[in-house]
């Protein structure tokens, strides 16, 4: 994907050039591109090969390109060529689709998939392996599984090049005959990380040690909070042109008041109240629901704002009073919380860090109404809280706008 990327910010940069004649604005304006084809998911595995879904998402990410160069050059009060931009775009958009389509595709054939020896057991990890196998488009084989005595080993290691360890405590049994072995040893923890982009829970259970370790060193740090103040103001100011009409839609259509109050959890297991735009209907009892189990209640300015996430517009105040961040795991009801609690493991290390505006498990899951789905969301949380970093907080704010695009991801 790395020479991909590079020979896409080659062709970019170059059309750029020769359209406008400016080396450094066509280096600004190809970069841009860039970081919001990759943040629009325009080189993942899944998008690359079809060469329709590569001209939806270079085009998109074009036009957002576009305007976040205008808006640089603005700030240093120089006008560019606005019409010569769009041009070399429009030429960028059918260039670079069809030469990302192409090579995938030639790629693709040409790959020799990695066959595993697994450190294991079949049955009880065998369905994340076919998952993997699934995700990487057969880049990933598991052959063969061992519960290893090394007399076992030893025979089977003869024939694989590389040895996946599944199972920590099986595997520190057999560890030094592959010290000064021919065989790359992976470990599960690892790989699923890689291809899944979340953390199993049945993973986290094999390597308990090492996770609960990488848990506890989740903190905030102070540049994503001025990440926060700063983007939080910005949010607000936007957004309030959106506010202030979809809340006279409120009056009109269901009277006041035009806000949604609730008790949230937070950071560190606090309460916080938690404010957005009402999109429902007035309440008739306090027992806490799912979402989709109240569609009858929607409003009809609430099937505008619930899919554009504008009904969430108001908790960019939240933000600015710290107790939320612009990207962080959504803040739950505090009846399910309790109830998560005692029923999914690890669920409490979801409120290491301040609950989230947008979330990695919000663009990369669907709405989550029931226990397993819960499950599967929190496996995404715990993927941000073990990796975040500021890249990543930019990287998921520009996939919430994606998000909204492919109206995927939890609503």
């Amino acid at each position: 994907m790395t020479t991909l990327i590079i020979a896409d910010l080659s062709f970019a940069f170059g059309i750029a050039y020769i359209f406008t004649g400016q080396i450094l604005f066509s280096l600004v304006y190809s970069l841009i591109l860039m970081l919001v084809m990759f943040s629009f998911r325009a080189f993942e595995e899944e998008h690359i090969s079809e060469t329709s879904e590569q001209l939806v998402r270079t085009t998109i990410s074009a036009v957002f390109a576009v305007l976040f160069t205008v808006l640089v050059y603005s700030f240093i009060n120089v006008r560019p060529s606005f019409h010569k931009l769009v041009f070399s775009s429009i030429v960028s958009i059918i260039v670079i689709s069809l030469l990302n389509s192409t090579i995938s595709k030639i790629m693709m054939k040409h790959i020799k998939p990695k066959r595993y020896l697994v450190i294991g057991r079949k049955e009880e990890i065998s369905h994340i392996l076919d998952e993997i196998t699934k995700k990487s488009k057969g880049k990933y084989l598991f052959v063969d599984y061992i519960n290893p005595s090394p007399a076992v080993l030893k025979k089977k290691i003869k024939t694989y090049d590389n040895v996946l360890v599944a199972n920590y405590e099986l595997y520190k049994h057999i560890e030094y005959l592959l010290e000064n072995s021919h065989v790359k040893v992976e470990y599960l923890s690892e790989l699923a990380e890689k291809v899944l982009k979340r953390i199993p829970l049945e993973v986290i259970d094999y390597f308990k040690e090492y996770y609960e370790l990488e848990f506890q060193k989740a903190n905030e740090s102070p540049a994503k909070r001025m990440l926060d103040i700063f983007g939080a103001i910005v949010g607000l100011i936007v957004f309030s042109p959106f506010i202030l009409i979809s809340a006279i839609f409120i009056l009109i259509e269901d009277g006041p008041p035009v806000t949604f109050k609730q008790f949230r959890v937070g950071k560190d297991n606090k309460e916080f109240l938690l404010v957005k735009l009402r999109s429902m209907r007035k309440e008739r009892d306090g027992k806490a629901k799912f979402a989709d189990q109240e569609k009858d209640r929607i409003l009809k300015i609430g099937k505008i704002i619930r899919p554009t996430r504008i009904d969430e517009s108001l908790q960019f105040w939240n933000i600015l009073k710290g107790e939320m961040s612009i990207v962080g795991p959504r803040p739950e009801q505090i009846p399910f919380v309790r109830e998560f609690e005692q029923k999914i493991p690890y669920y409490n290390y979801r409120h290491k860090l301040k609950p989230g505006l947008t979330g990695w498990a919000q663009i990369m899951y669907q709405y989550s109404s029931t226990l397993e789905q819960t499950r599967r969301k929190l496996e995404y949380d715990l993927y941000y809280i073990k990796n975040r970093s500021i890249f990543m907080d930019l990287r998921i704010m520009l996939q919430t706008i994606e998000a909204i695009f492919w109206r995927r991801g939890a609503k």
